[in-house]
């Protein structure tokens, strides 16, 4: 299957690429090799075959979400340029 210059062109353009010519043709080539190596696996019999979702043997270890209290909050507001109680001073970025 090869896919043609407009066709990347197109691609190029949803992807707000910009691309010289030389760029296009070489990715029309390159694009062109990989769906037909796609095609090529796609005639693979893979009847019988379970499909593989994971292969690690890693599981998810999930933890309540707790609120804890912080620790080093007084050290964190120290290195703050300028602060307003316990809070951070920035400046406005929003004109009345």
């Amino acid at each position: 299957m090869s896919i043609t210059i407009a066709e990347v062109k197109k691609i190029a353009e949803l992807a707000r690429i910009e691309l010289t010519p030389a760029e296009e043709k070489r990715h029309a080539e390159t694009i062109s090799a990989v769906l037909d190596y796609m095609k090529i696996l796609n005639e693979v019999d893979t009847k019988g075959v379970e499909p593989t979702f994971q292969v690690t043997g890693l599981v998810n270890v999930f933890r309540k979400d707790e609120v804890e209290p912080c620790v080093i909050t007084k050290e964190i507001i120290a290195q703050m340029p300028q602060t307003e109680g316990d809070e951070l001073v920035v400046p406005e970025v929003f004109e009345d």
